[in-house]
C-alpha cells in the first residue's frame, strides 16, 4: 500500500528521530506477493503521535499511544529480493 502511494502514514509503536529515505520491503508473513522484496523508496519527513484524523492516510483505525511516520515522494524501484528486519537499518549491511 505504501509502494502504490495509497498509504502515506506508517503506524509504529515507537517514534524515531530519523528523517530521510527509507527502503520499503514487503513482509514474508503473511505470504502476500511479492513477499520479501524491496519495492520502493520513500522519504520519511515527520514522526509524531498518531491522531484520529490520520486513519485515512494510515489505512487503519486510530491506535492510542502509537506514532505516525509521515511518508512522501514514493519512488518505485525494480523489485529486489531482500530479507527485511523490523526497525531502521542500513540495507547495504545485508
Amino acid at each position: 500500500m505504501i509502494a502504490s502511494g495509497e498509504k502515506t502514514i506508517e503506524v509504529r509503536t515507537r517514534a524515531t528521530k530519523y528523517r530521510g529515505p527509507l527502503l520499503i520491503v514487503s513482509s514474508l508473513k503473511p505470504k502476500i506477493e511479492p513477499a520479501g522484496c524491496a519495492l520502493a523508496i520513500v522519504d520519511l519527513i515527520d514522526c509524531r503521535p498518531l491522531t484520529k484524523a490520520d486513519e485515512k492516510f494510515a489505512c487503519c483505525e486510530f491506535r492510542p499511544g502509537h506514532f505516525a511516520w509521515v511518508l512522501r515522494d514514493v519512488r518505485k524501484i525494480r523489485m529486489i529480493p531482500i530479507r527485511g528486519w523490523l526497525g531502521i537499518y542500513e540495507a547495504a549491511d545485508f
